[in-house]
């Protein structure tokens, strides 16, 4: 999470390749060009952050071919297309498959960096949450089946006593469980553990 975001570009011009990783690198942003999308995918390390500027009209792969193998690879690399040949059902059907932004050439130095960072931003909030959803999911994996049952029950809204009569078995049972789930959880609070339970798709009330 600590790696510096890089904008990757994709273009099969190498005058705009230039010209696009020094406005990039003027703007005090790290830059890495690709003259094709193939040469991209083989070098493209997707747990480092960052966004993709992507051409859209490219010989072999093009742009929205390039998204689409991304997205089959489960790749959630945020896209900002920069192209001279686009037109609306082309940006449209980018937009729809994911992409952040269309931009037509020529385009502002200004709405090109706005764009960008807009991304950047947009993969490391995405990465966090990420990051945080694995952390949860590790923390479920530590609580034993009986912990997980009680755990439905009282993200459900449940009392001890209640779960004790579903579960079969005794309240101080239910508290004992409760307070090592809790534990291992590492929450304080019943609001904390529903939302933790939520993001995990566990459902509450």
């Amino acid at each position: 999470m600590s790696a510096t975001p890089t904008v990757y570009i994709v273009d099969d011009d190498p005058a705009v390749l230039k010209s696009l990783a020094r406005l990039l690198r003027s703007a005090g942003l790290a830059a890495a060009t690709f003259s094709s999308p193939r040469e991209f995918l083989a070098q493209y390390d997707p747990g480092l952050p960052g966004c993709l500027l992507l051409d859209v009209a490219m010989p072999g792969l093009n742009g929205l071919e390039l998204q689409k193998a991304l997205t089959a690879q489960g790749r959630e690399l945020q896209i900002v297309f920069l192209t001279g040949h686009g037109d609306i059902p082309m940006s449209v059907e980018a937009m729809k498959r994911g992409a952040l932004d269309f931009l037509t050439k020529p385009v502002s130095d200004d709405d090109l960096l706005r764009a960008v960072r807009g991304a950047i931003e947009k993969d490391r909030t995405a990465r966090q949450a990420r990051a945080e959803l694995d952390d949860i999911k590790e923390r479920l994996a530590m609580l034993t089946p009986r912990e997980r049952e009680v755990l439905v029950h009282v993200v459900s809204g449940q009392l001890n006593k209640q779960i004790a009569a579903d579960l079969g078995t005794l309240e101080k049972t239910i508290k004992f469980h409760r307070a090592h789930l809790m534990e291992k959880m590492k929450v304080r609070s019943l609001a904390e553990l529903v939302r933790l339970a939520g993001r995990a798709g566990i459902p509450g009330n």
